[in-house]
């Protein structure tokens, strides 16, 4: 398959889906006007999840007509792929001609950066032309995977902020410098290129130090930030390996020549050959270089057991470079840090940090690195997303629609038009049908973003950071 043709495949709505939705047109009731569905993540690992990345997917997606090249594509695709299910050209050219190719939905969703537990409604679709109901559910596949895949990225990385601040807050006297201490690693882990952009904007509603370029244009394109993360000078094992072990604290040195400046980072990965004497090689031969730079060098090990080696380096650059104590009682390094970047995923954070404490150091000495447990090493089941249909019109009247299999009780779905309130008063959430009336202290949380081709109320990555930043530390109740 040549880029060209992933370009293209892109670009047509109409072939981003499963393939026995083509035959969906054809199953709903005579009489079917309209369907309602919903996304919710049912549980998983953590108990609330981030909402973030619709916006991306409505602007990349659903703001590109179909074309009449793009029908005739599809109707070649599938006459020859589904031969025994005639392709539904006439729906499709009813959209081109009564839509101007813009698919008739509507979307409503909670704003992104919203915290909301689990089991509880983040988006809802509903077909909005009586001529062609079965669109929402043509459209699943797409919108399901542009929902599940950034807001679970940006749950995991939430969760871990609220871990780092845990310790910050026992151990050091400022939270200034938590936003840049998780840092995205994960550009070359991810399957694709499309993966990287969103899942890489996706860990910037927490933080805002990145190496995936991708993430970061994304996070400047789709939600108006002028710079959405920043990085610094940084070493591989190639551009030190590259000098030979016998002048290793020559690429060292070079690096301090080319990079070490009054207030500025750079971080040098030091386990090449032997961790422990590189260390050394800080200590001593590069010392007063470092020192008299007026930079932070950042000493990044990368083999080991993480809590023992961050631990174990913590103290030898104490020897070398010496320490203050802070207000708390935590020992807080001159001149330089450390960042762990292997073997980096929430638990593992959890367990360095706590080593750390019991050594006496404050978190503020540390940063992370995180790459496939940040963006890849997750799937659909980690917050276990589902998006089901949950009401019908027929003949101008609304039914039910639901799923109760007795073998998995756990995979009953929702009933009825569904919306979702927020209490702000209290910080809870709760699900419940668009016709019953709204309590006092209650408030409509979900929020139309797409209508019949319009995407509506715009949001932006300032205003996504607030609002999750808001929810650090809350209680909130289910």
């Amino acid at each position: 398959m040549t880029i060209h043709t992933l370009s293209r495949l892109q670009s047509n709505f109409i072939l981003n889906t499963d393939s026995y939705k083509e035959s969906h047109y054809a199953q709903f009731p005579p009489g079917t006007e309209s369907v309602f569905s919903y996304v919710e993540s049912r549980g998983g690992r953590f108990e609330r999840t981030l909402f973030f990345g619709l916006q991306m997917f409505i602007q990349e997606y659903l703001s590109r007509p179909i074309t009449r090249d793009m029908i005739e594509e599809a109707a070649d695709f599938y006459a020859r792929h589904m031969p025994g299910s005639p392709f539904h050209r006439e729906g499709w050219e009813y959209i081109l001609e009564r839509h101007q190719g813009l698919l008739p939905i509507r979307i409503r969703a909670v704003p992104e950066g919203s915290l909301v537990p689990v089991r509880q409604v983040l988006a809802t679709i509903e077909s909005t032309d009586p001529r062609i109901p079965w669109i929402g559910q043509f459209a699943e596949t797409a919108i399901l995977r542009a929902i599940w895949y950034p807001t679970t990225v940006a749950t995991i990385s939430w969760h871990v902020k609220e871990l780092i601040r845990g310790y910050l807050e026992r151990t050091s006297e400022s939270l200034d410098g938590l936003p840049f201490m998780l840092h995205d690693f994960g550009a070359r882990g991810v399957s694709s290129f499309e993966s990287a952009a969103l899942g890489g904007a996706a860990h910037l509603v927490s933080f805002q130090g990145s190496d995936t370029v991708a993430g970061v244009v994304a996070a400047n394109d789709y939600y108006d930030a002028e710079m959405a993360a920043f990085s610094i000078p940084a070493t591989e094992h190639s551009t030190i390996t590259a000098w030979g072990e016998p002048r290793e604290v020559d690429a060292y040195r070079n690096m301090l020549d080319r990079f070490a400046r009054p207030r500025s980072l750079l971080a040098v990965v030091s386990d090449s050959y032997d961790l422990e004497r590189a260390v050394g090689f800080w200590n001593r031969e590069l010392r007063q270089q470092v020192i008299a730079s007026g930079a932070t060098v950042v000493i990044r090990p990368d083999s080991g057991h993480p809590p023992t080696v961050v631990r174990r380096t913590l103290q030898q650059l104490a020897q070398g470079y010496g320490t203050t104590t802070n207000a708390k009682g935590y020992l807080v390094l001159e001149h330089v840090r450390v960042i762990q970047g292997d073997g980096i995923e929430y638990d593992s954070i959890g367990e360095i940090l706590a080593e750390v404490e019991r050594a006496g150091f404050s978190a503020e000495n540390l940063a992370f690195g995180m790459g496939g447990a940040l963006l890849q090493r997750l799937d659909r089941d980690t917050q276990k997303f589902a998006l089901k249909a949950c009401a019908i019109r027929i003949d101008g009247q609304w039914q039910d629609v639901f799923k109760r299999p007795r073998e998995d009780p756990q995979k009953a779905s929702k009933a009825g038009r569904l919306t979702l309130l927020h209490n702000p008063e209290f910080g809870t959430w709760r699900t419940q049908r668009v016709e019953e009336p709204i309590e006092p202290g209650w408030r409509e949380a979900l929020q139309t973003v797409y209508e019949n081709g319009v995407a509506m109320n715009r949001q932006r990555l300032a205003e996504i950071r607030t609002r999750a930043d808001a929810a650090l530390g809350a209680k909130t109740r289910h």
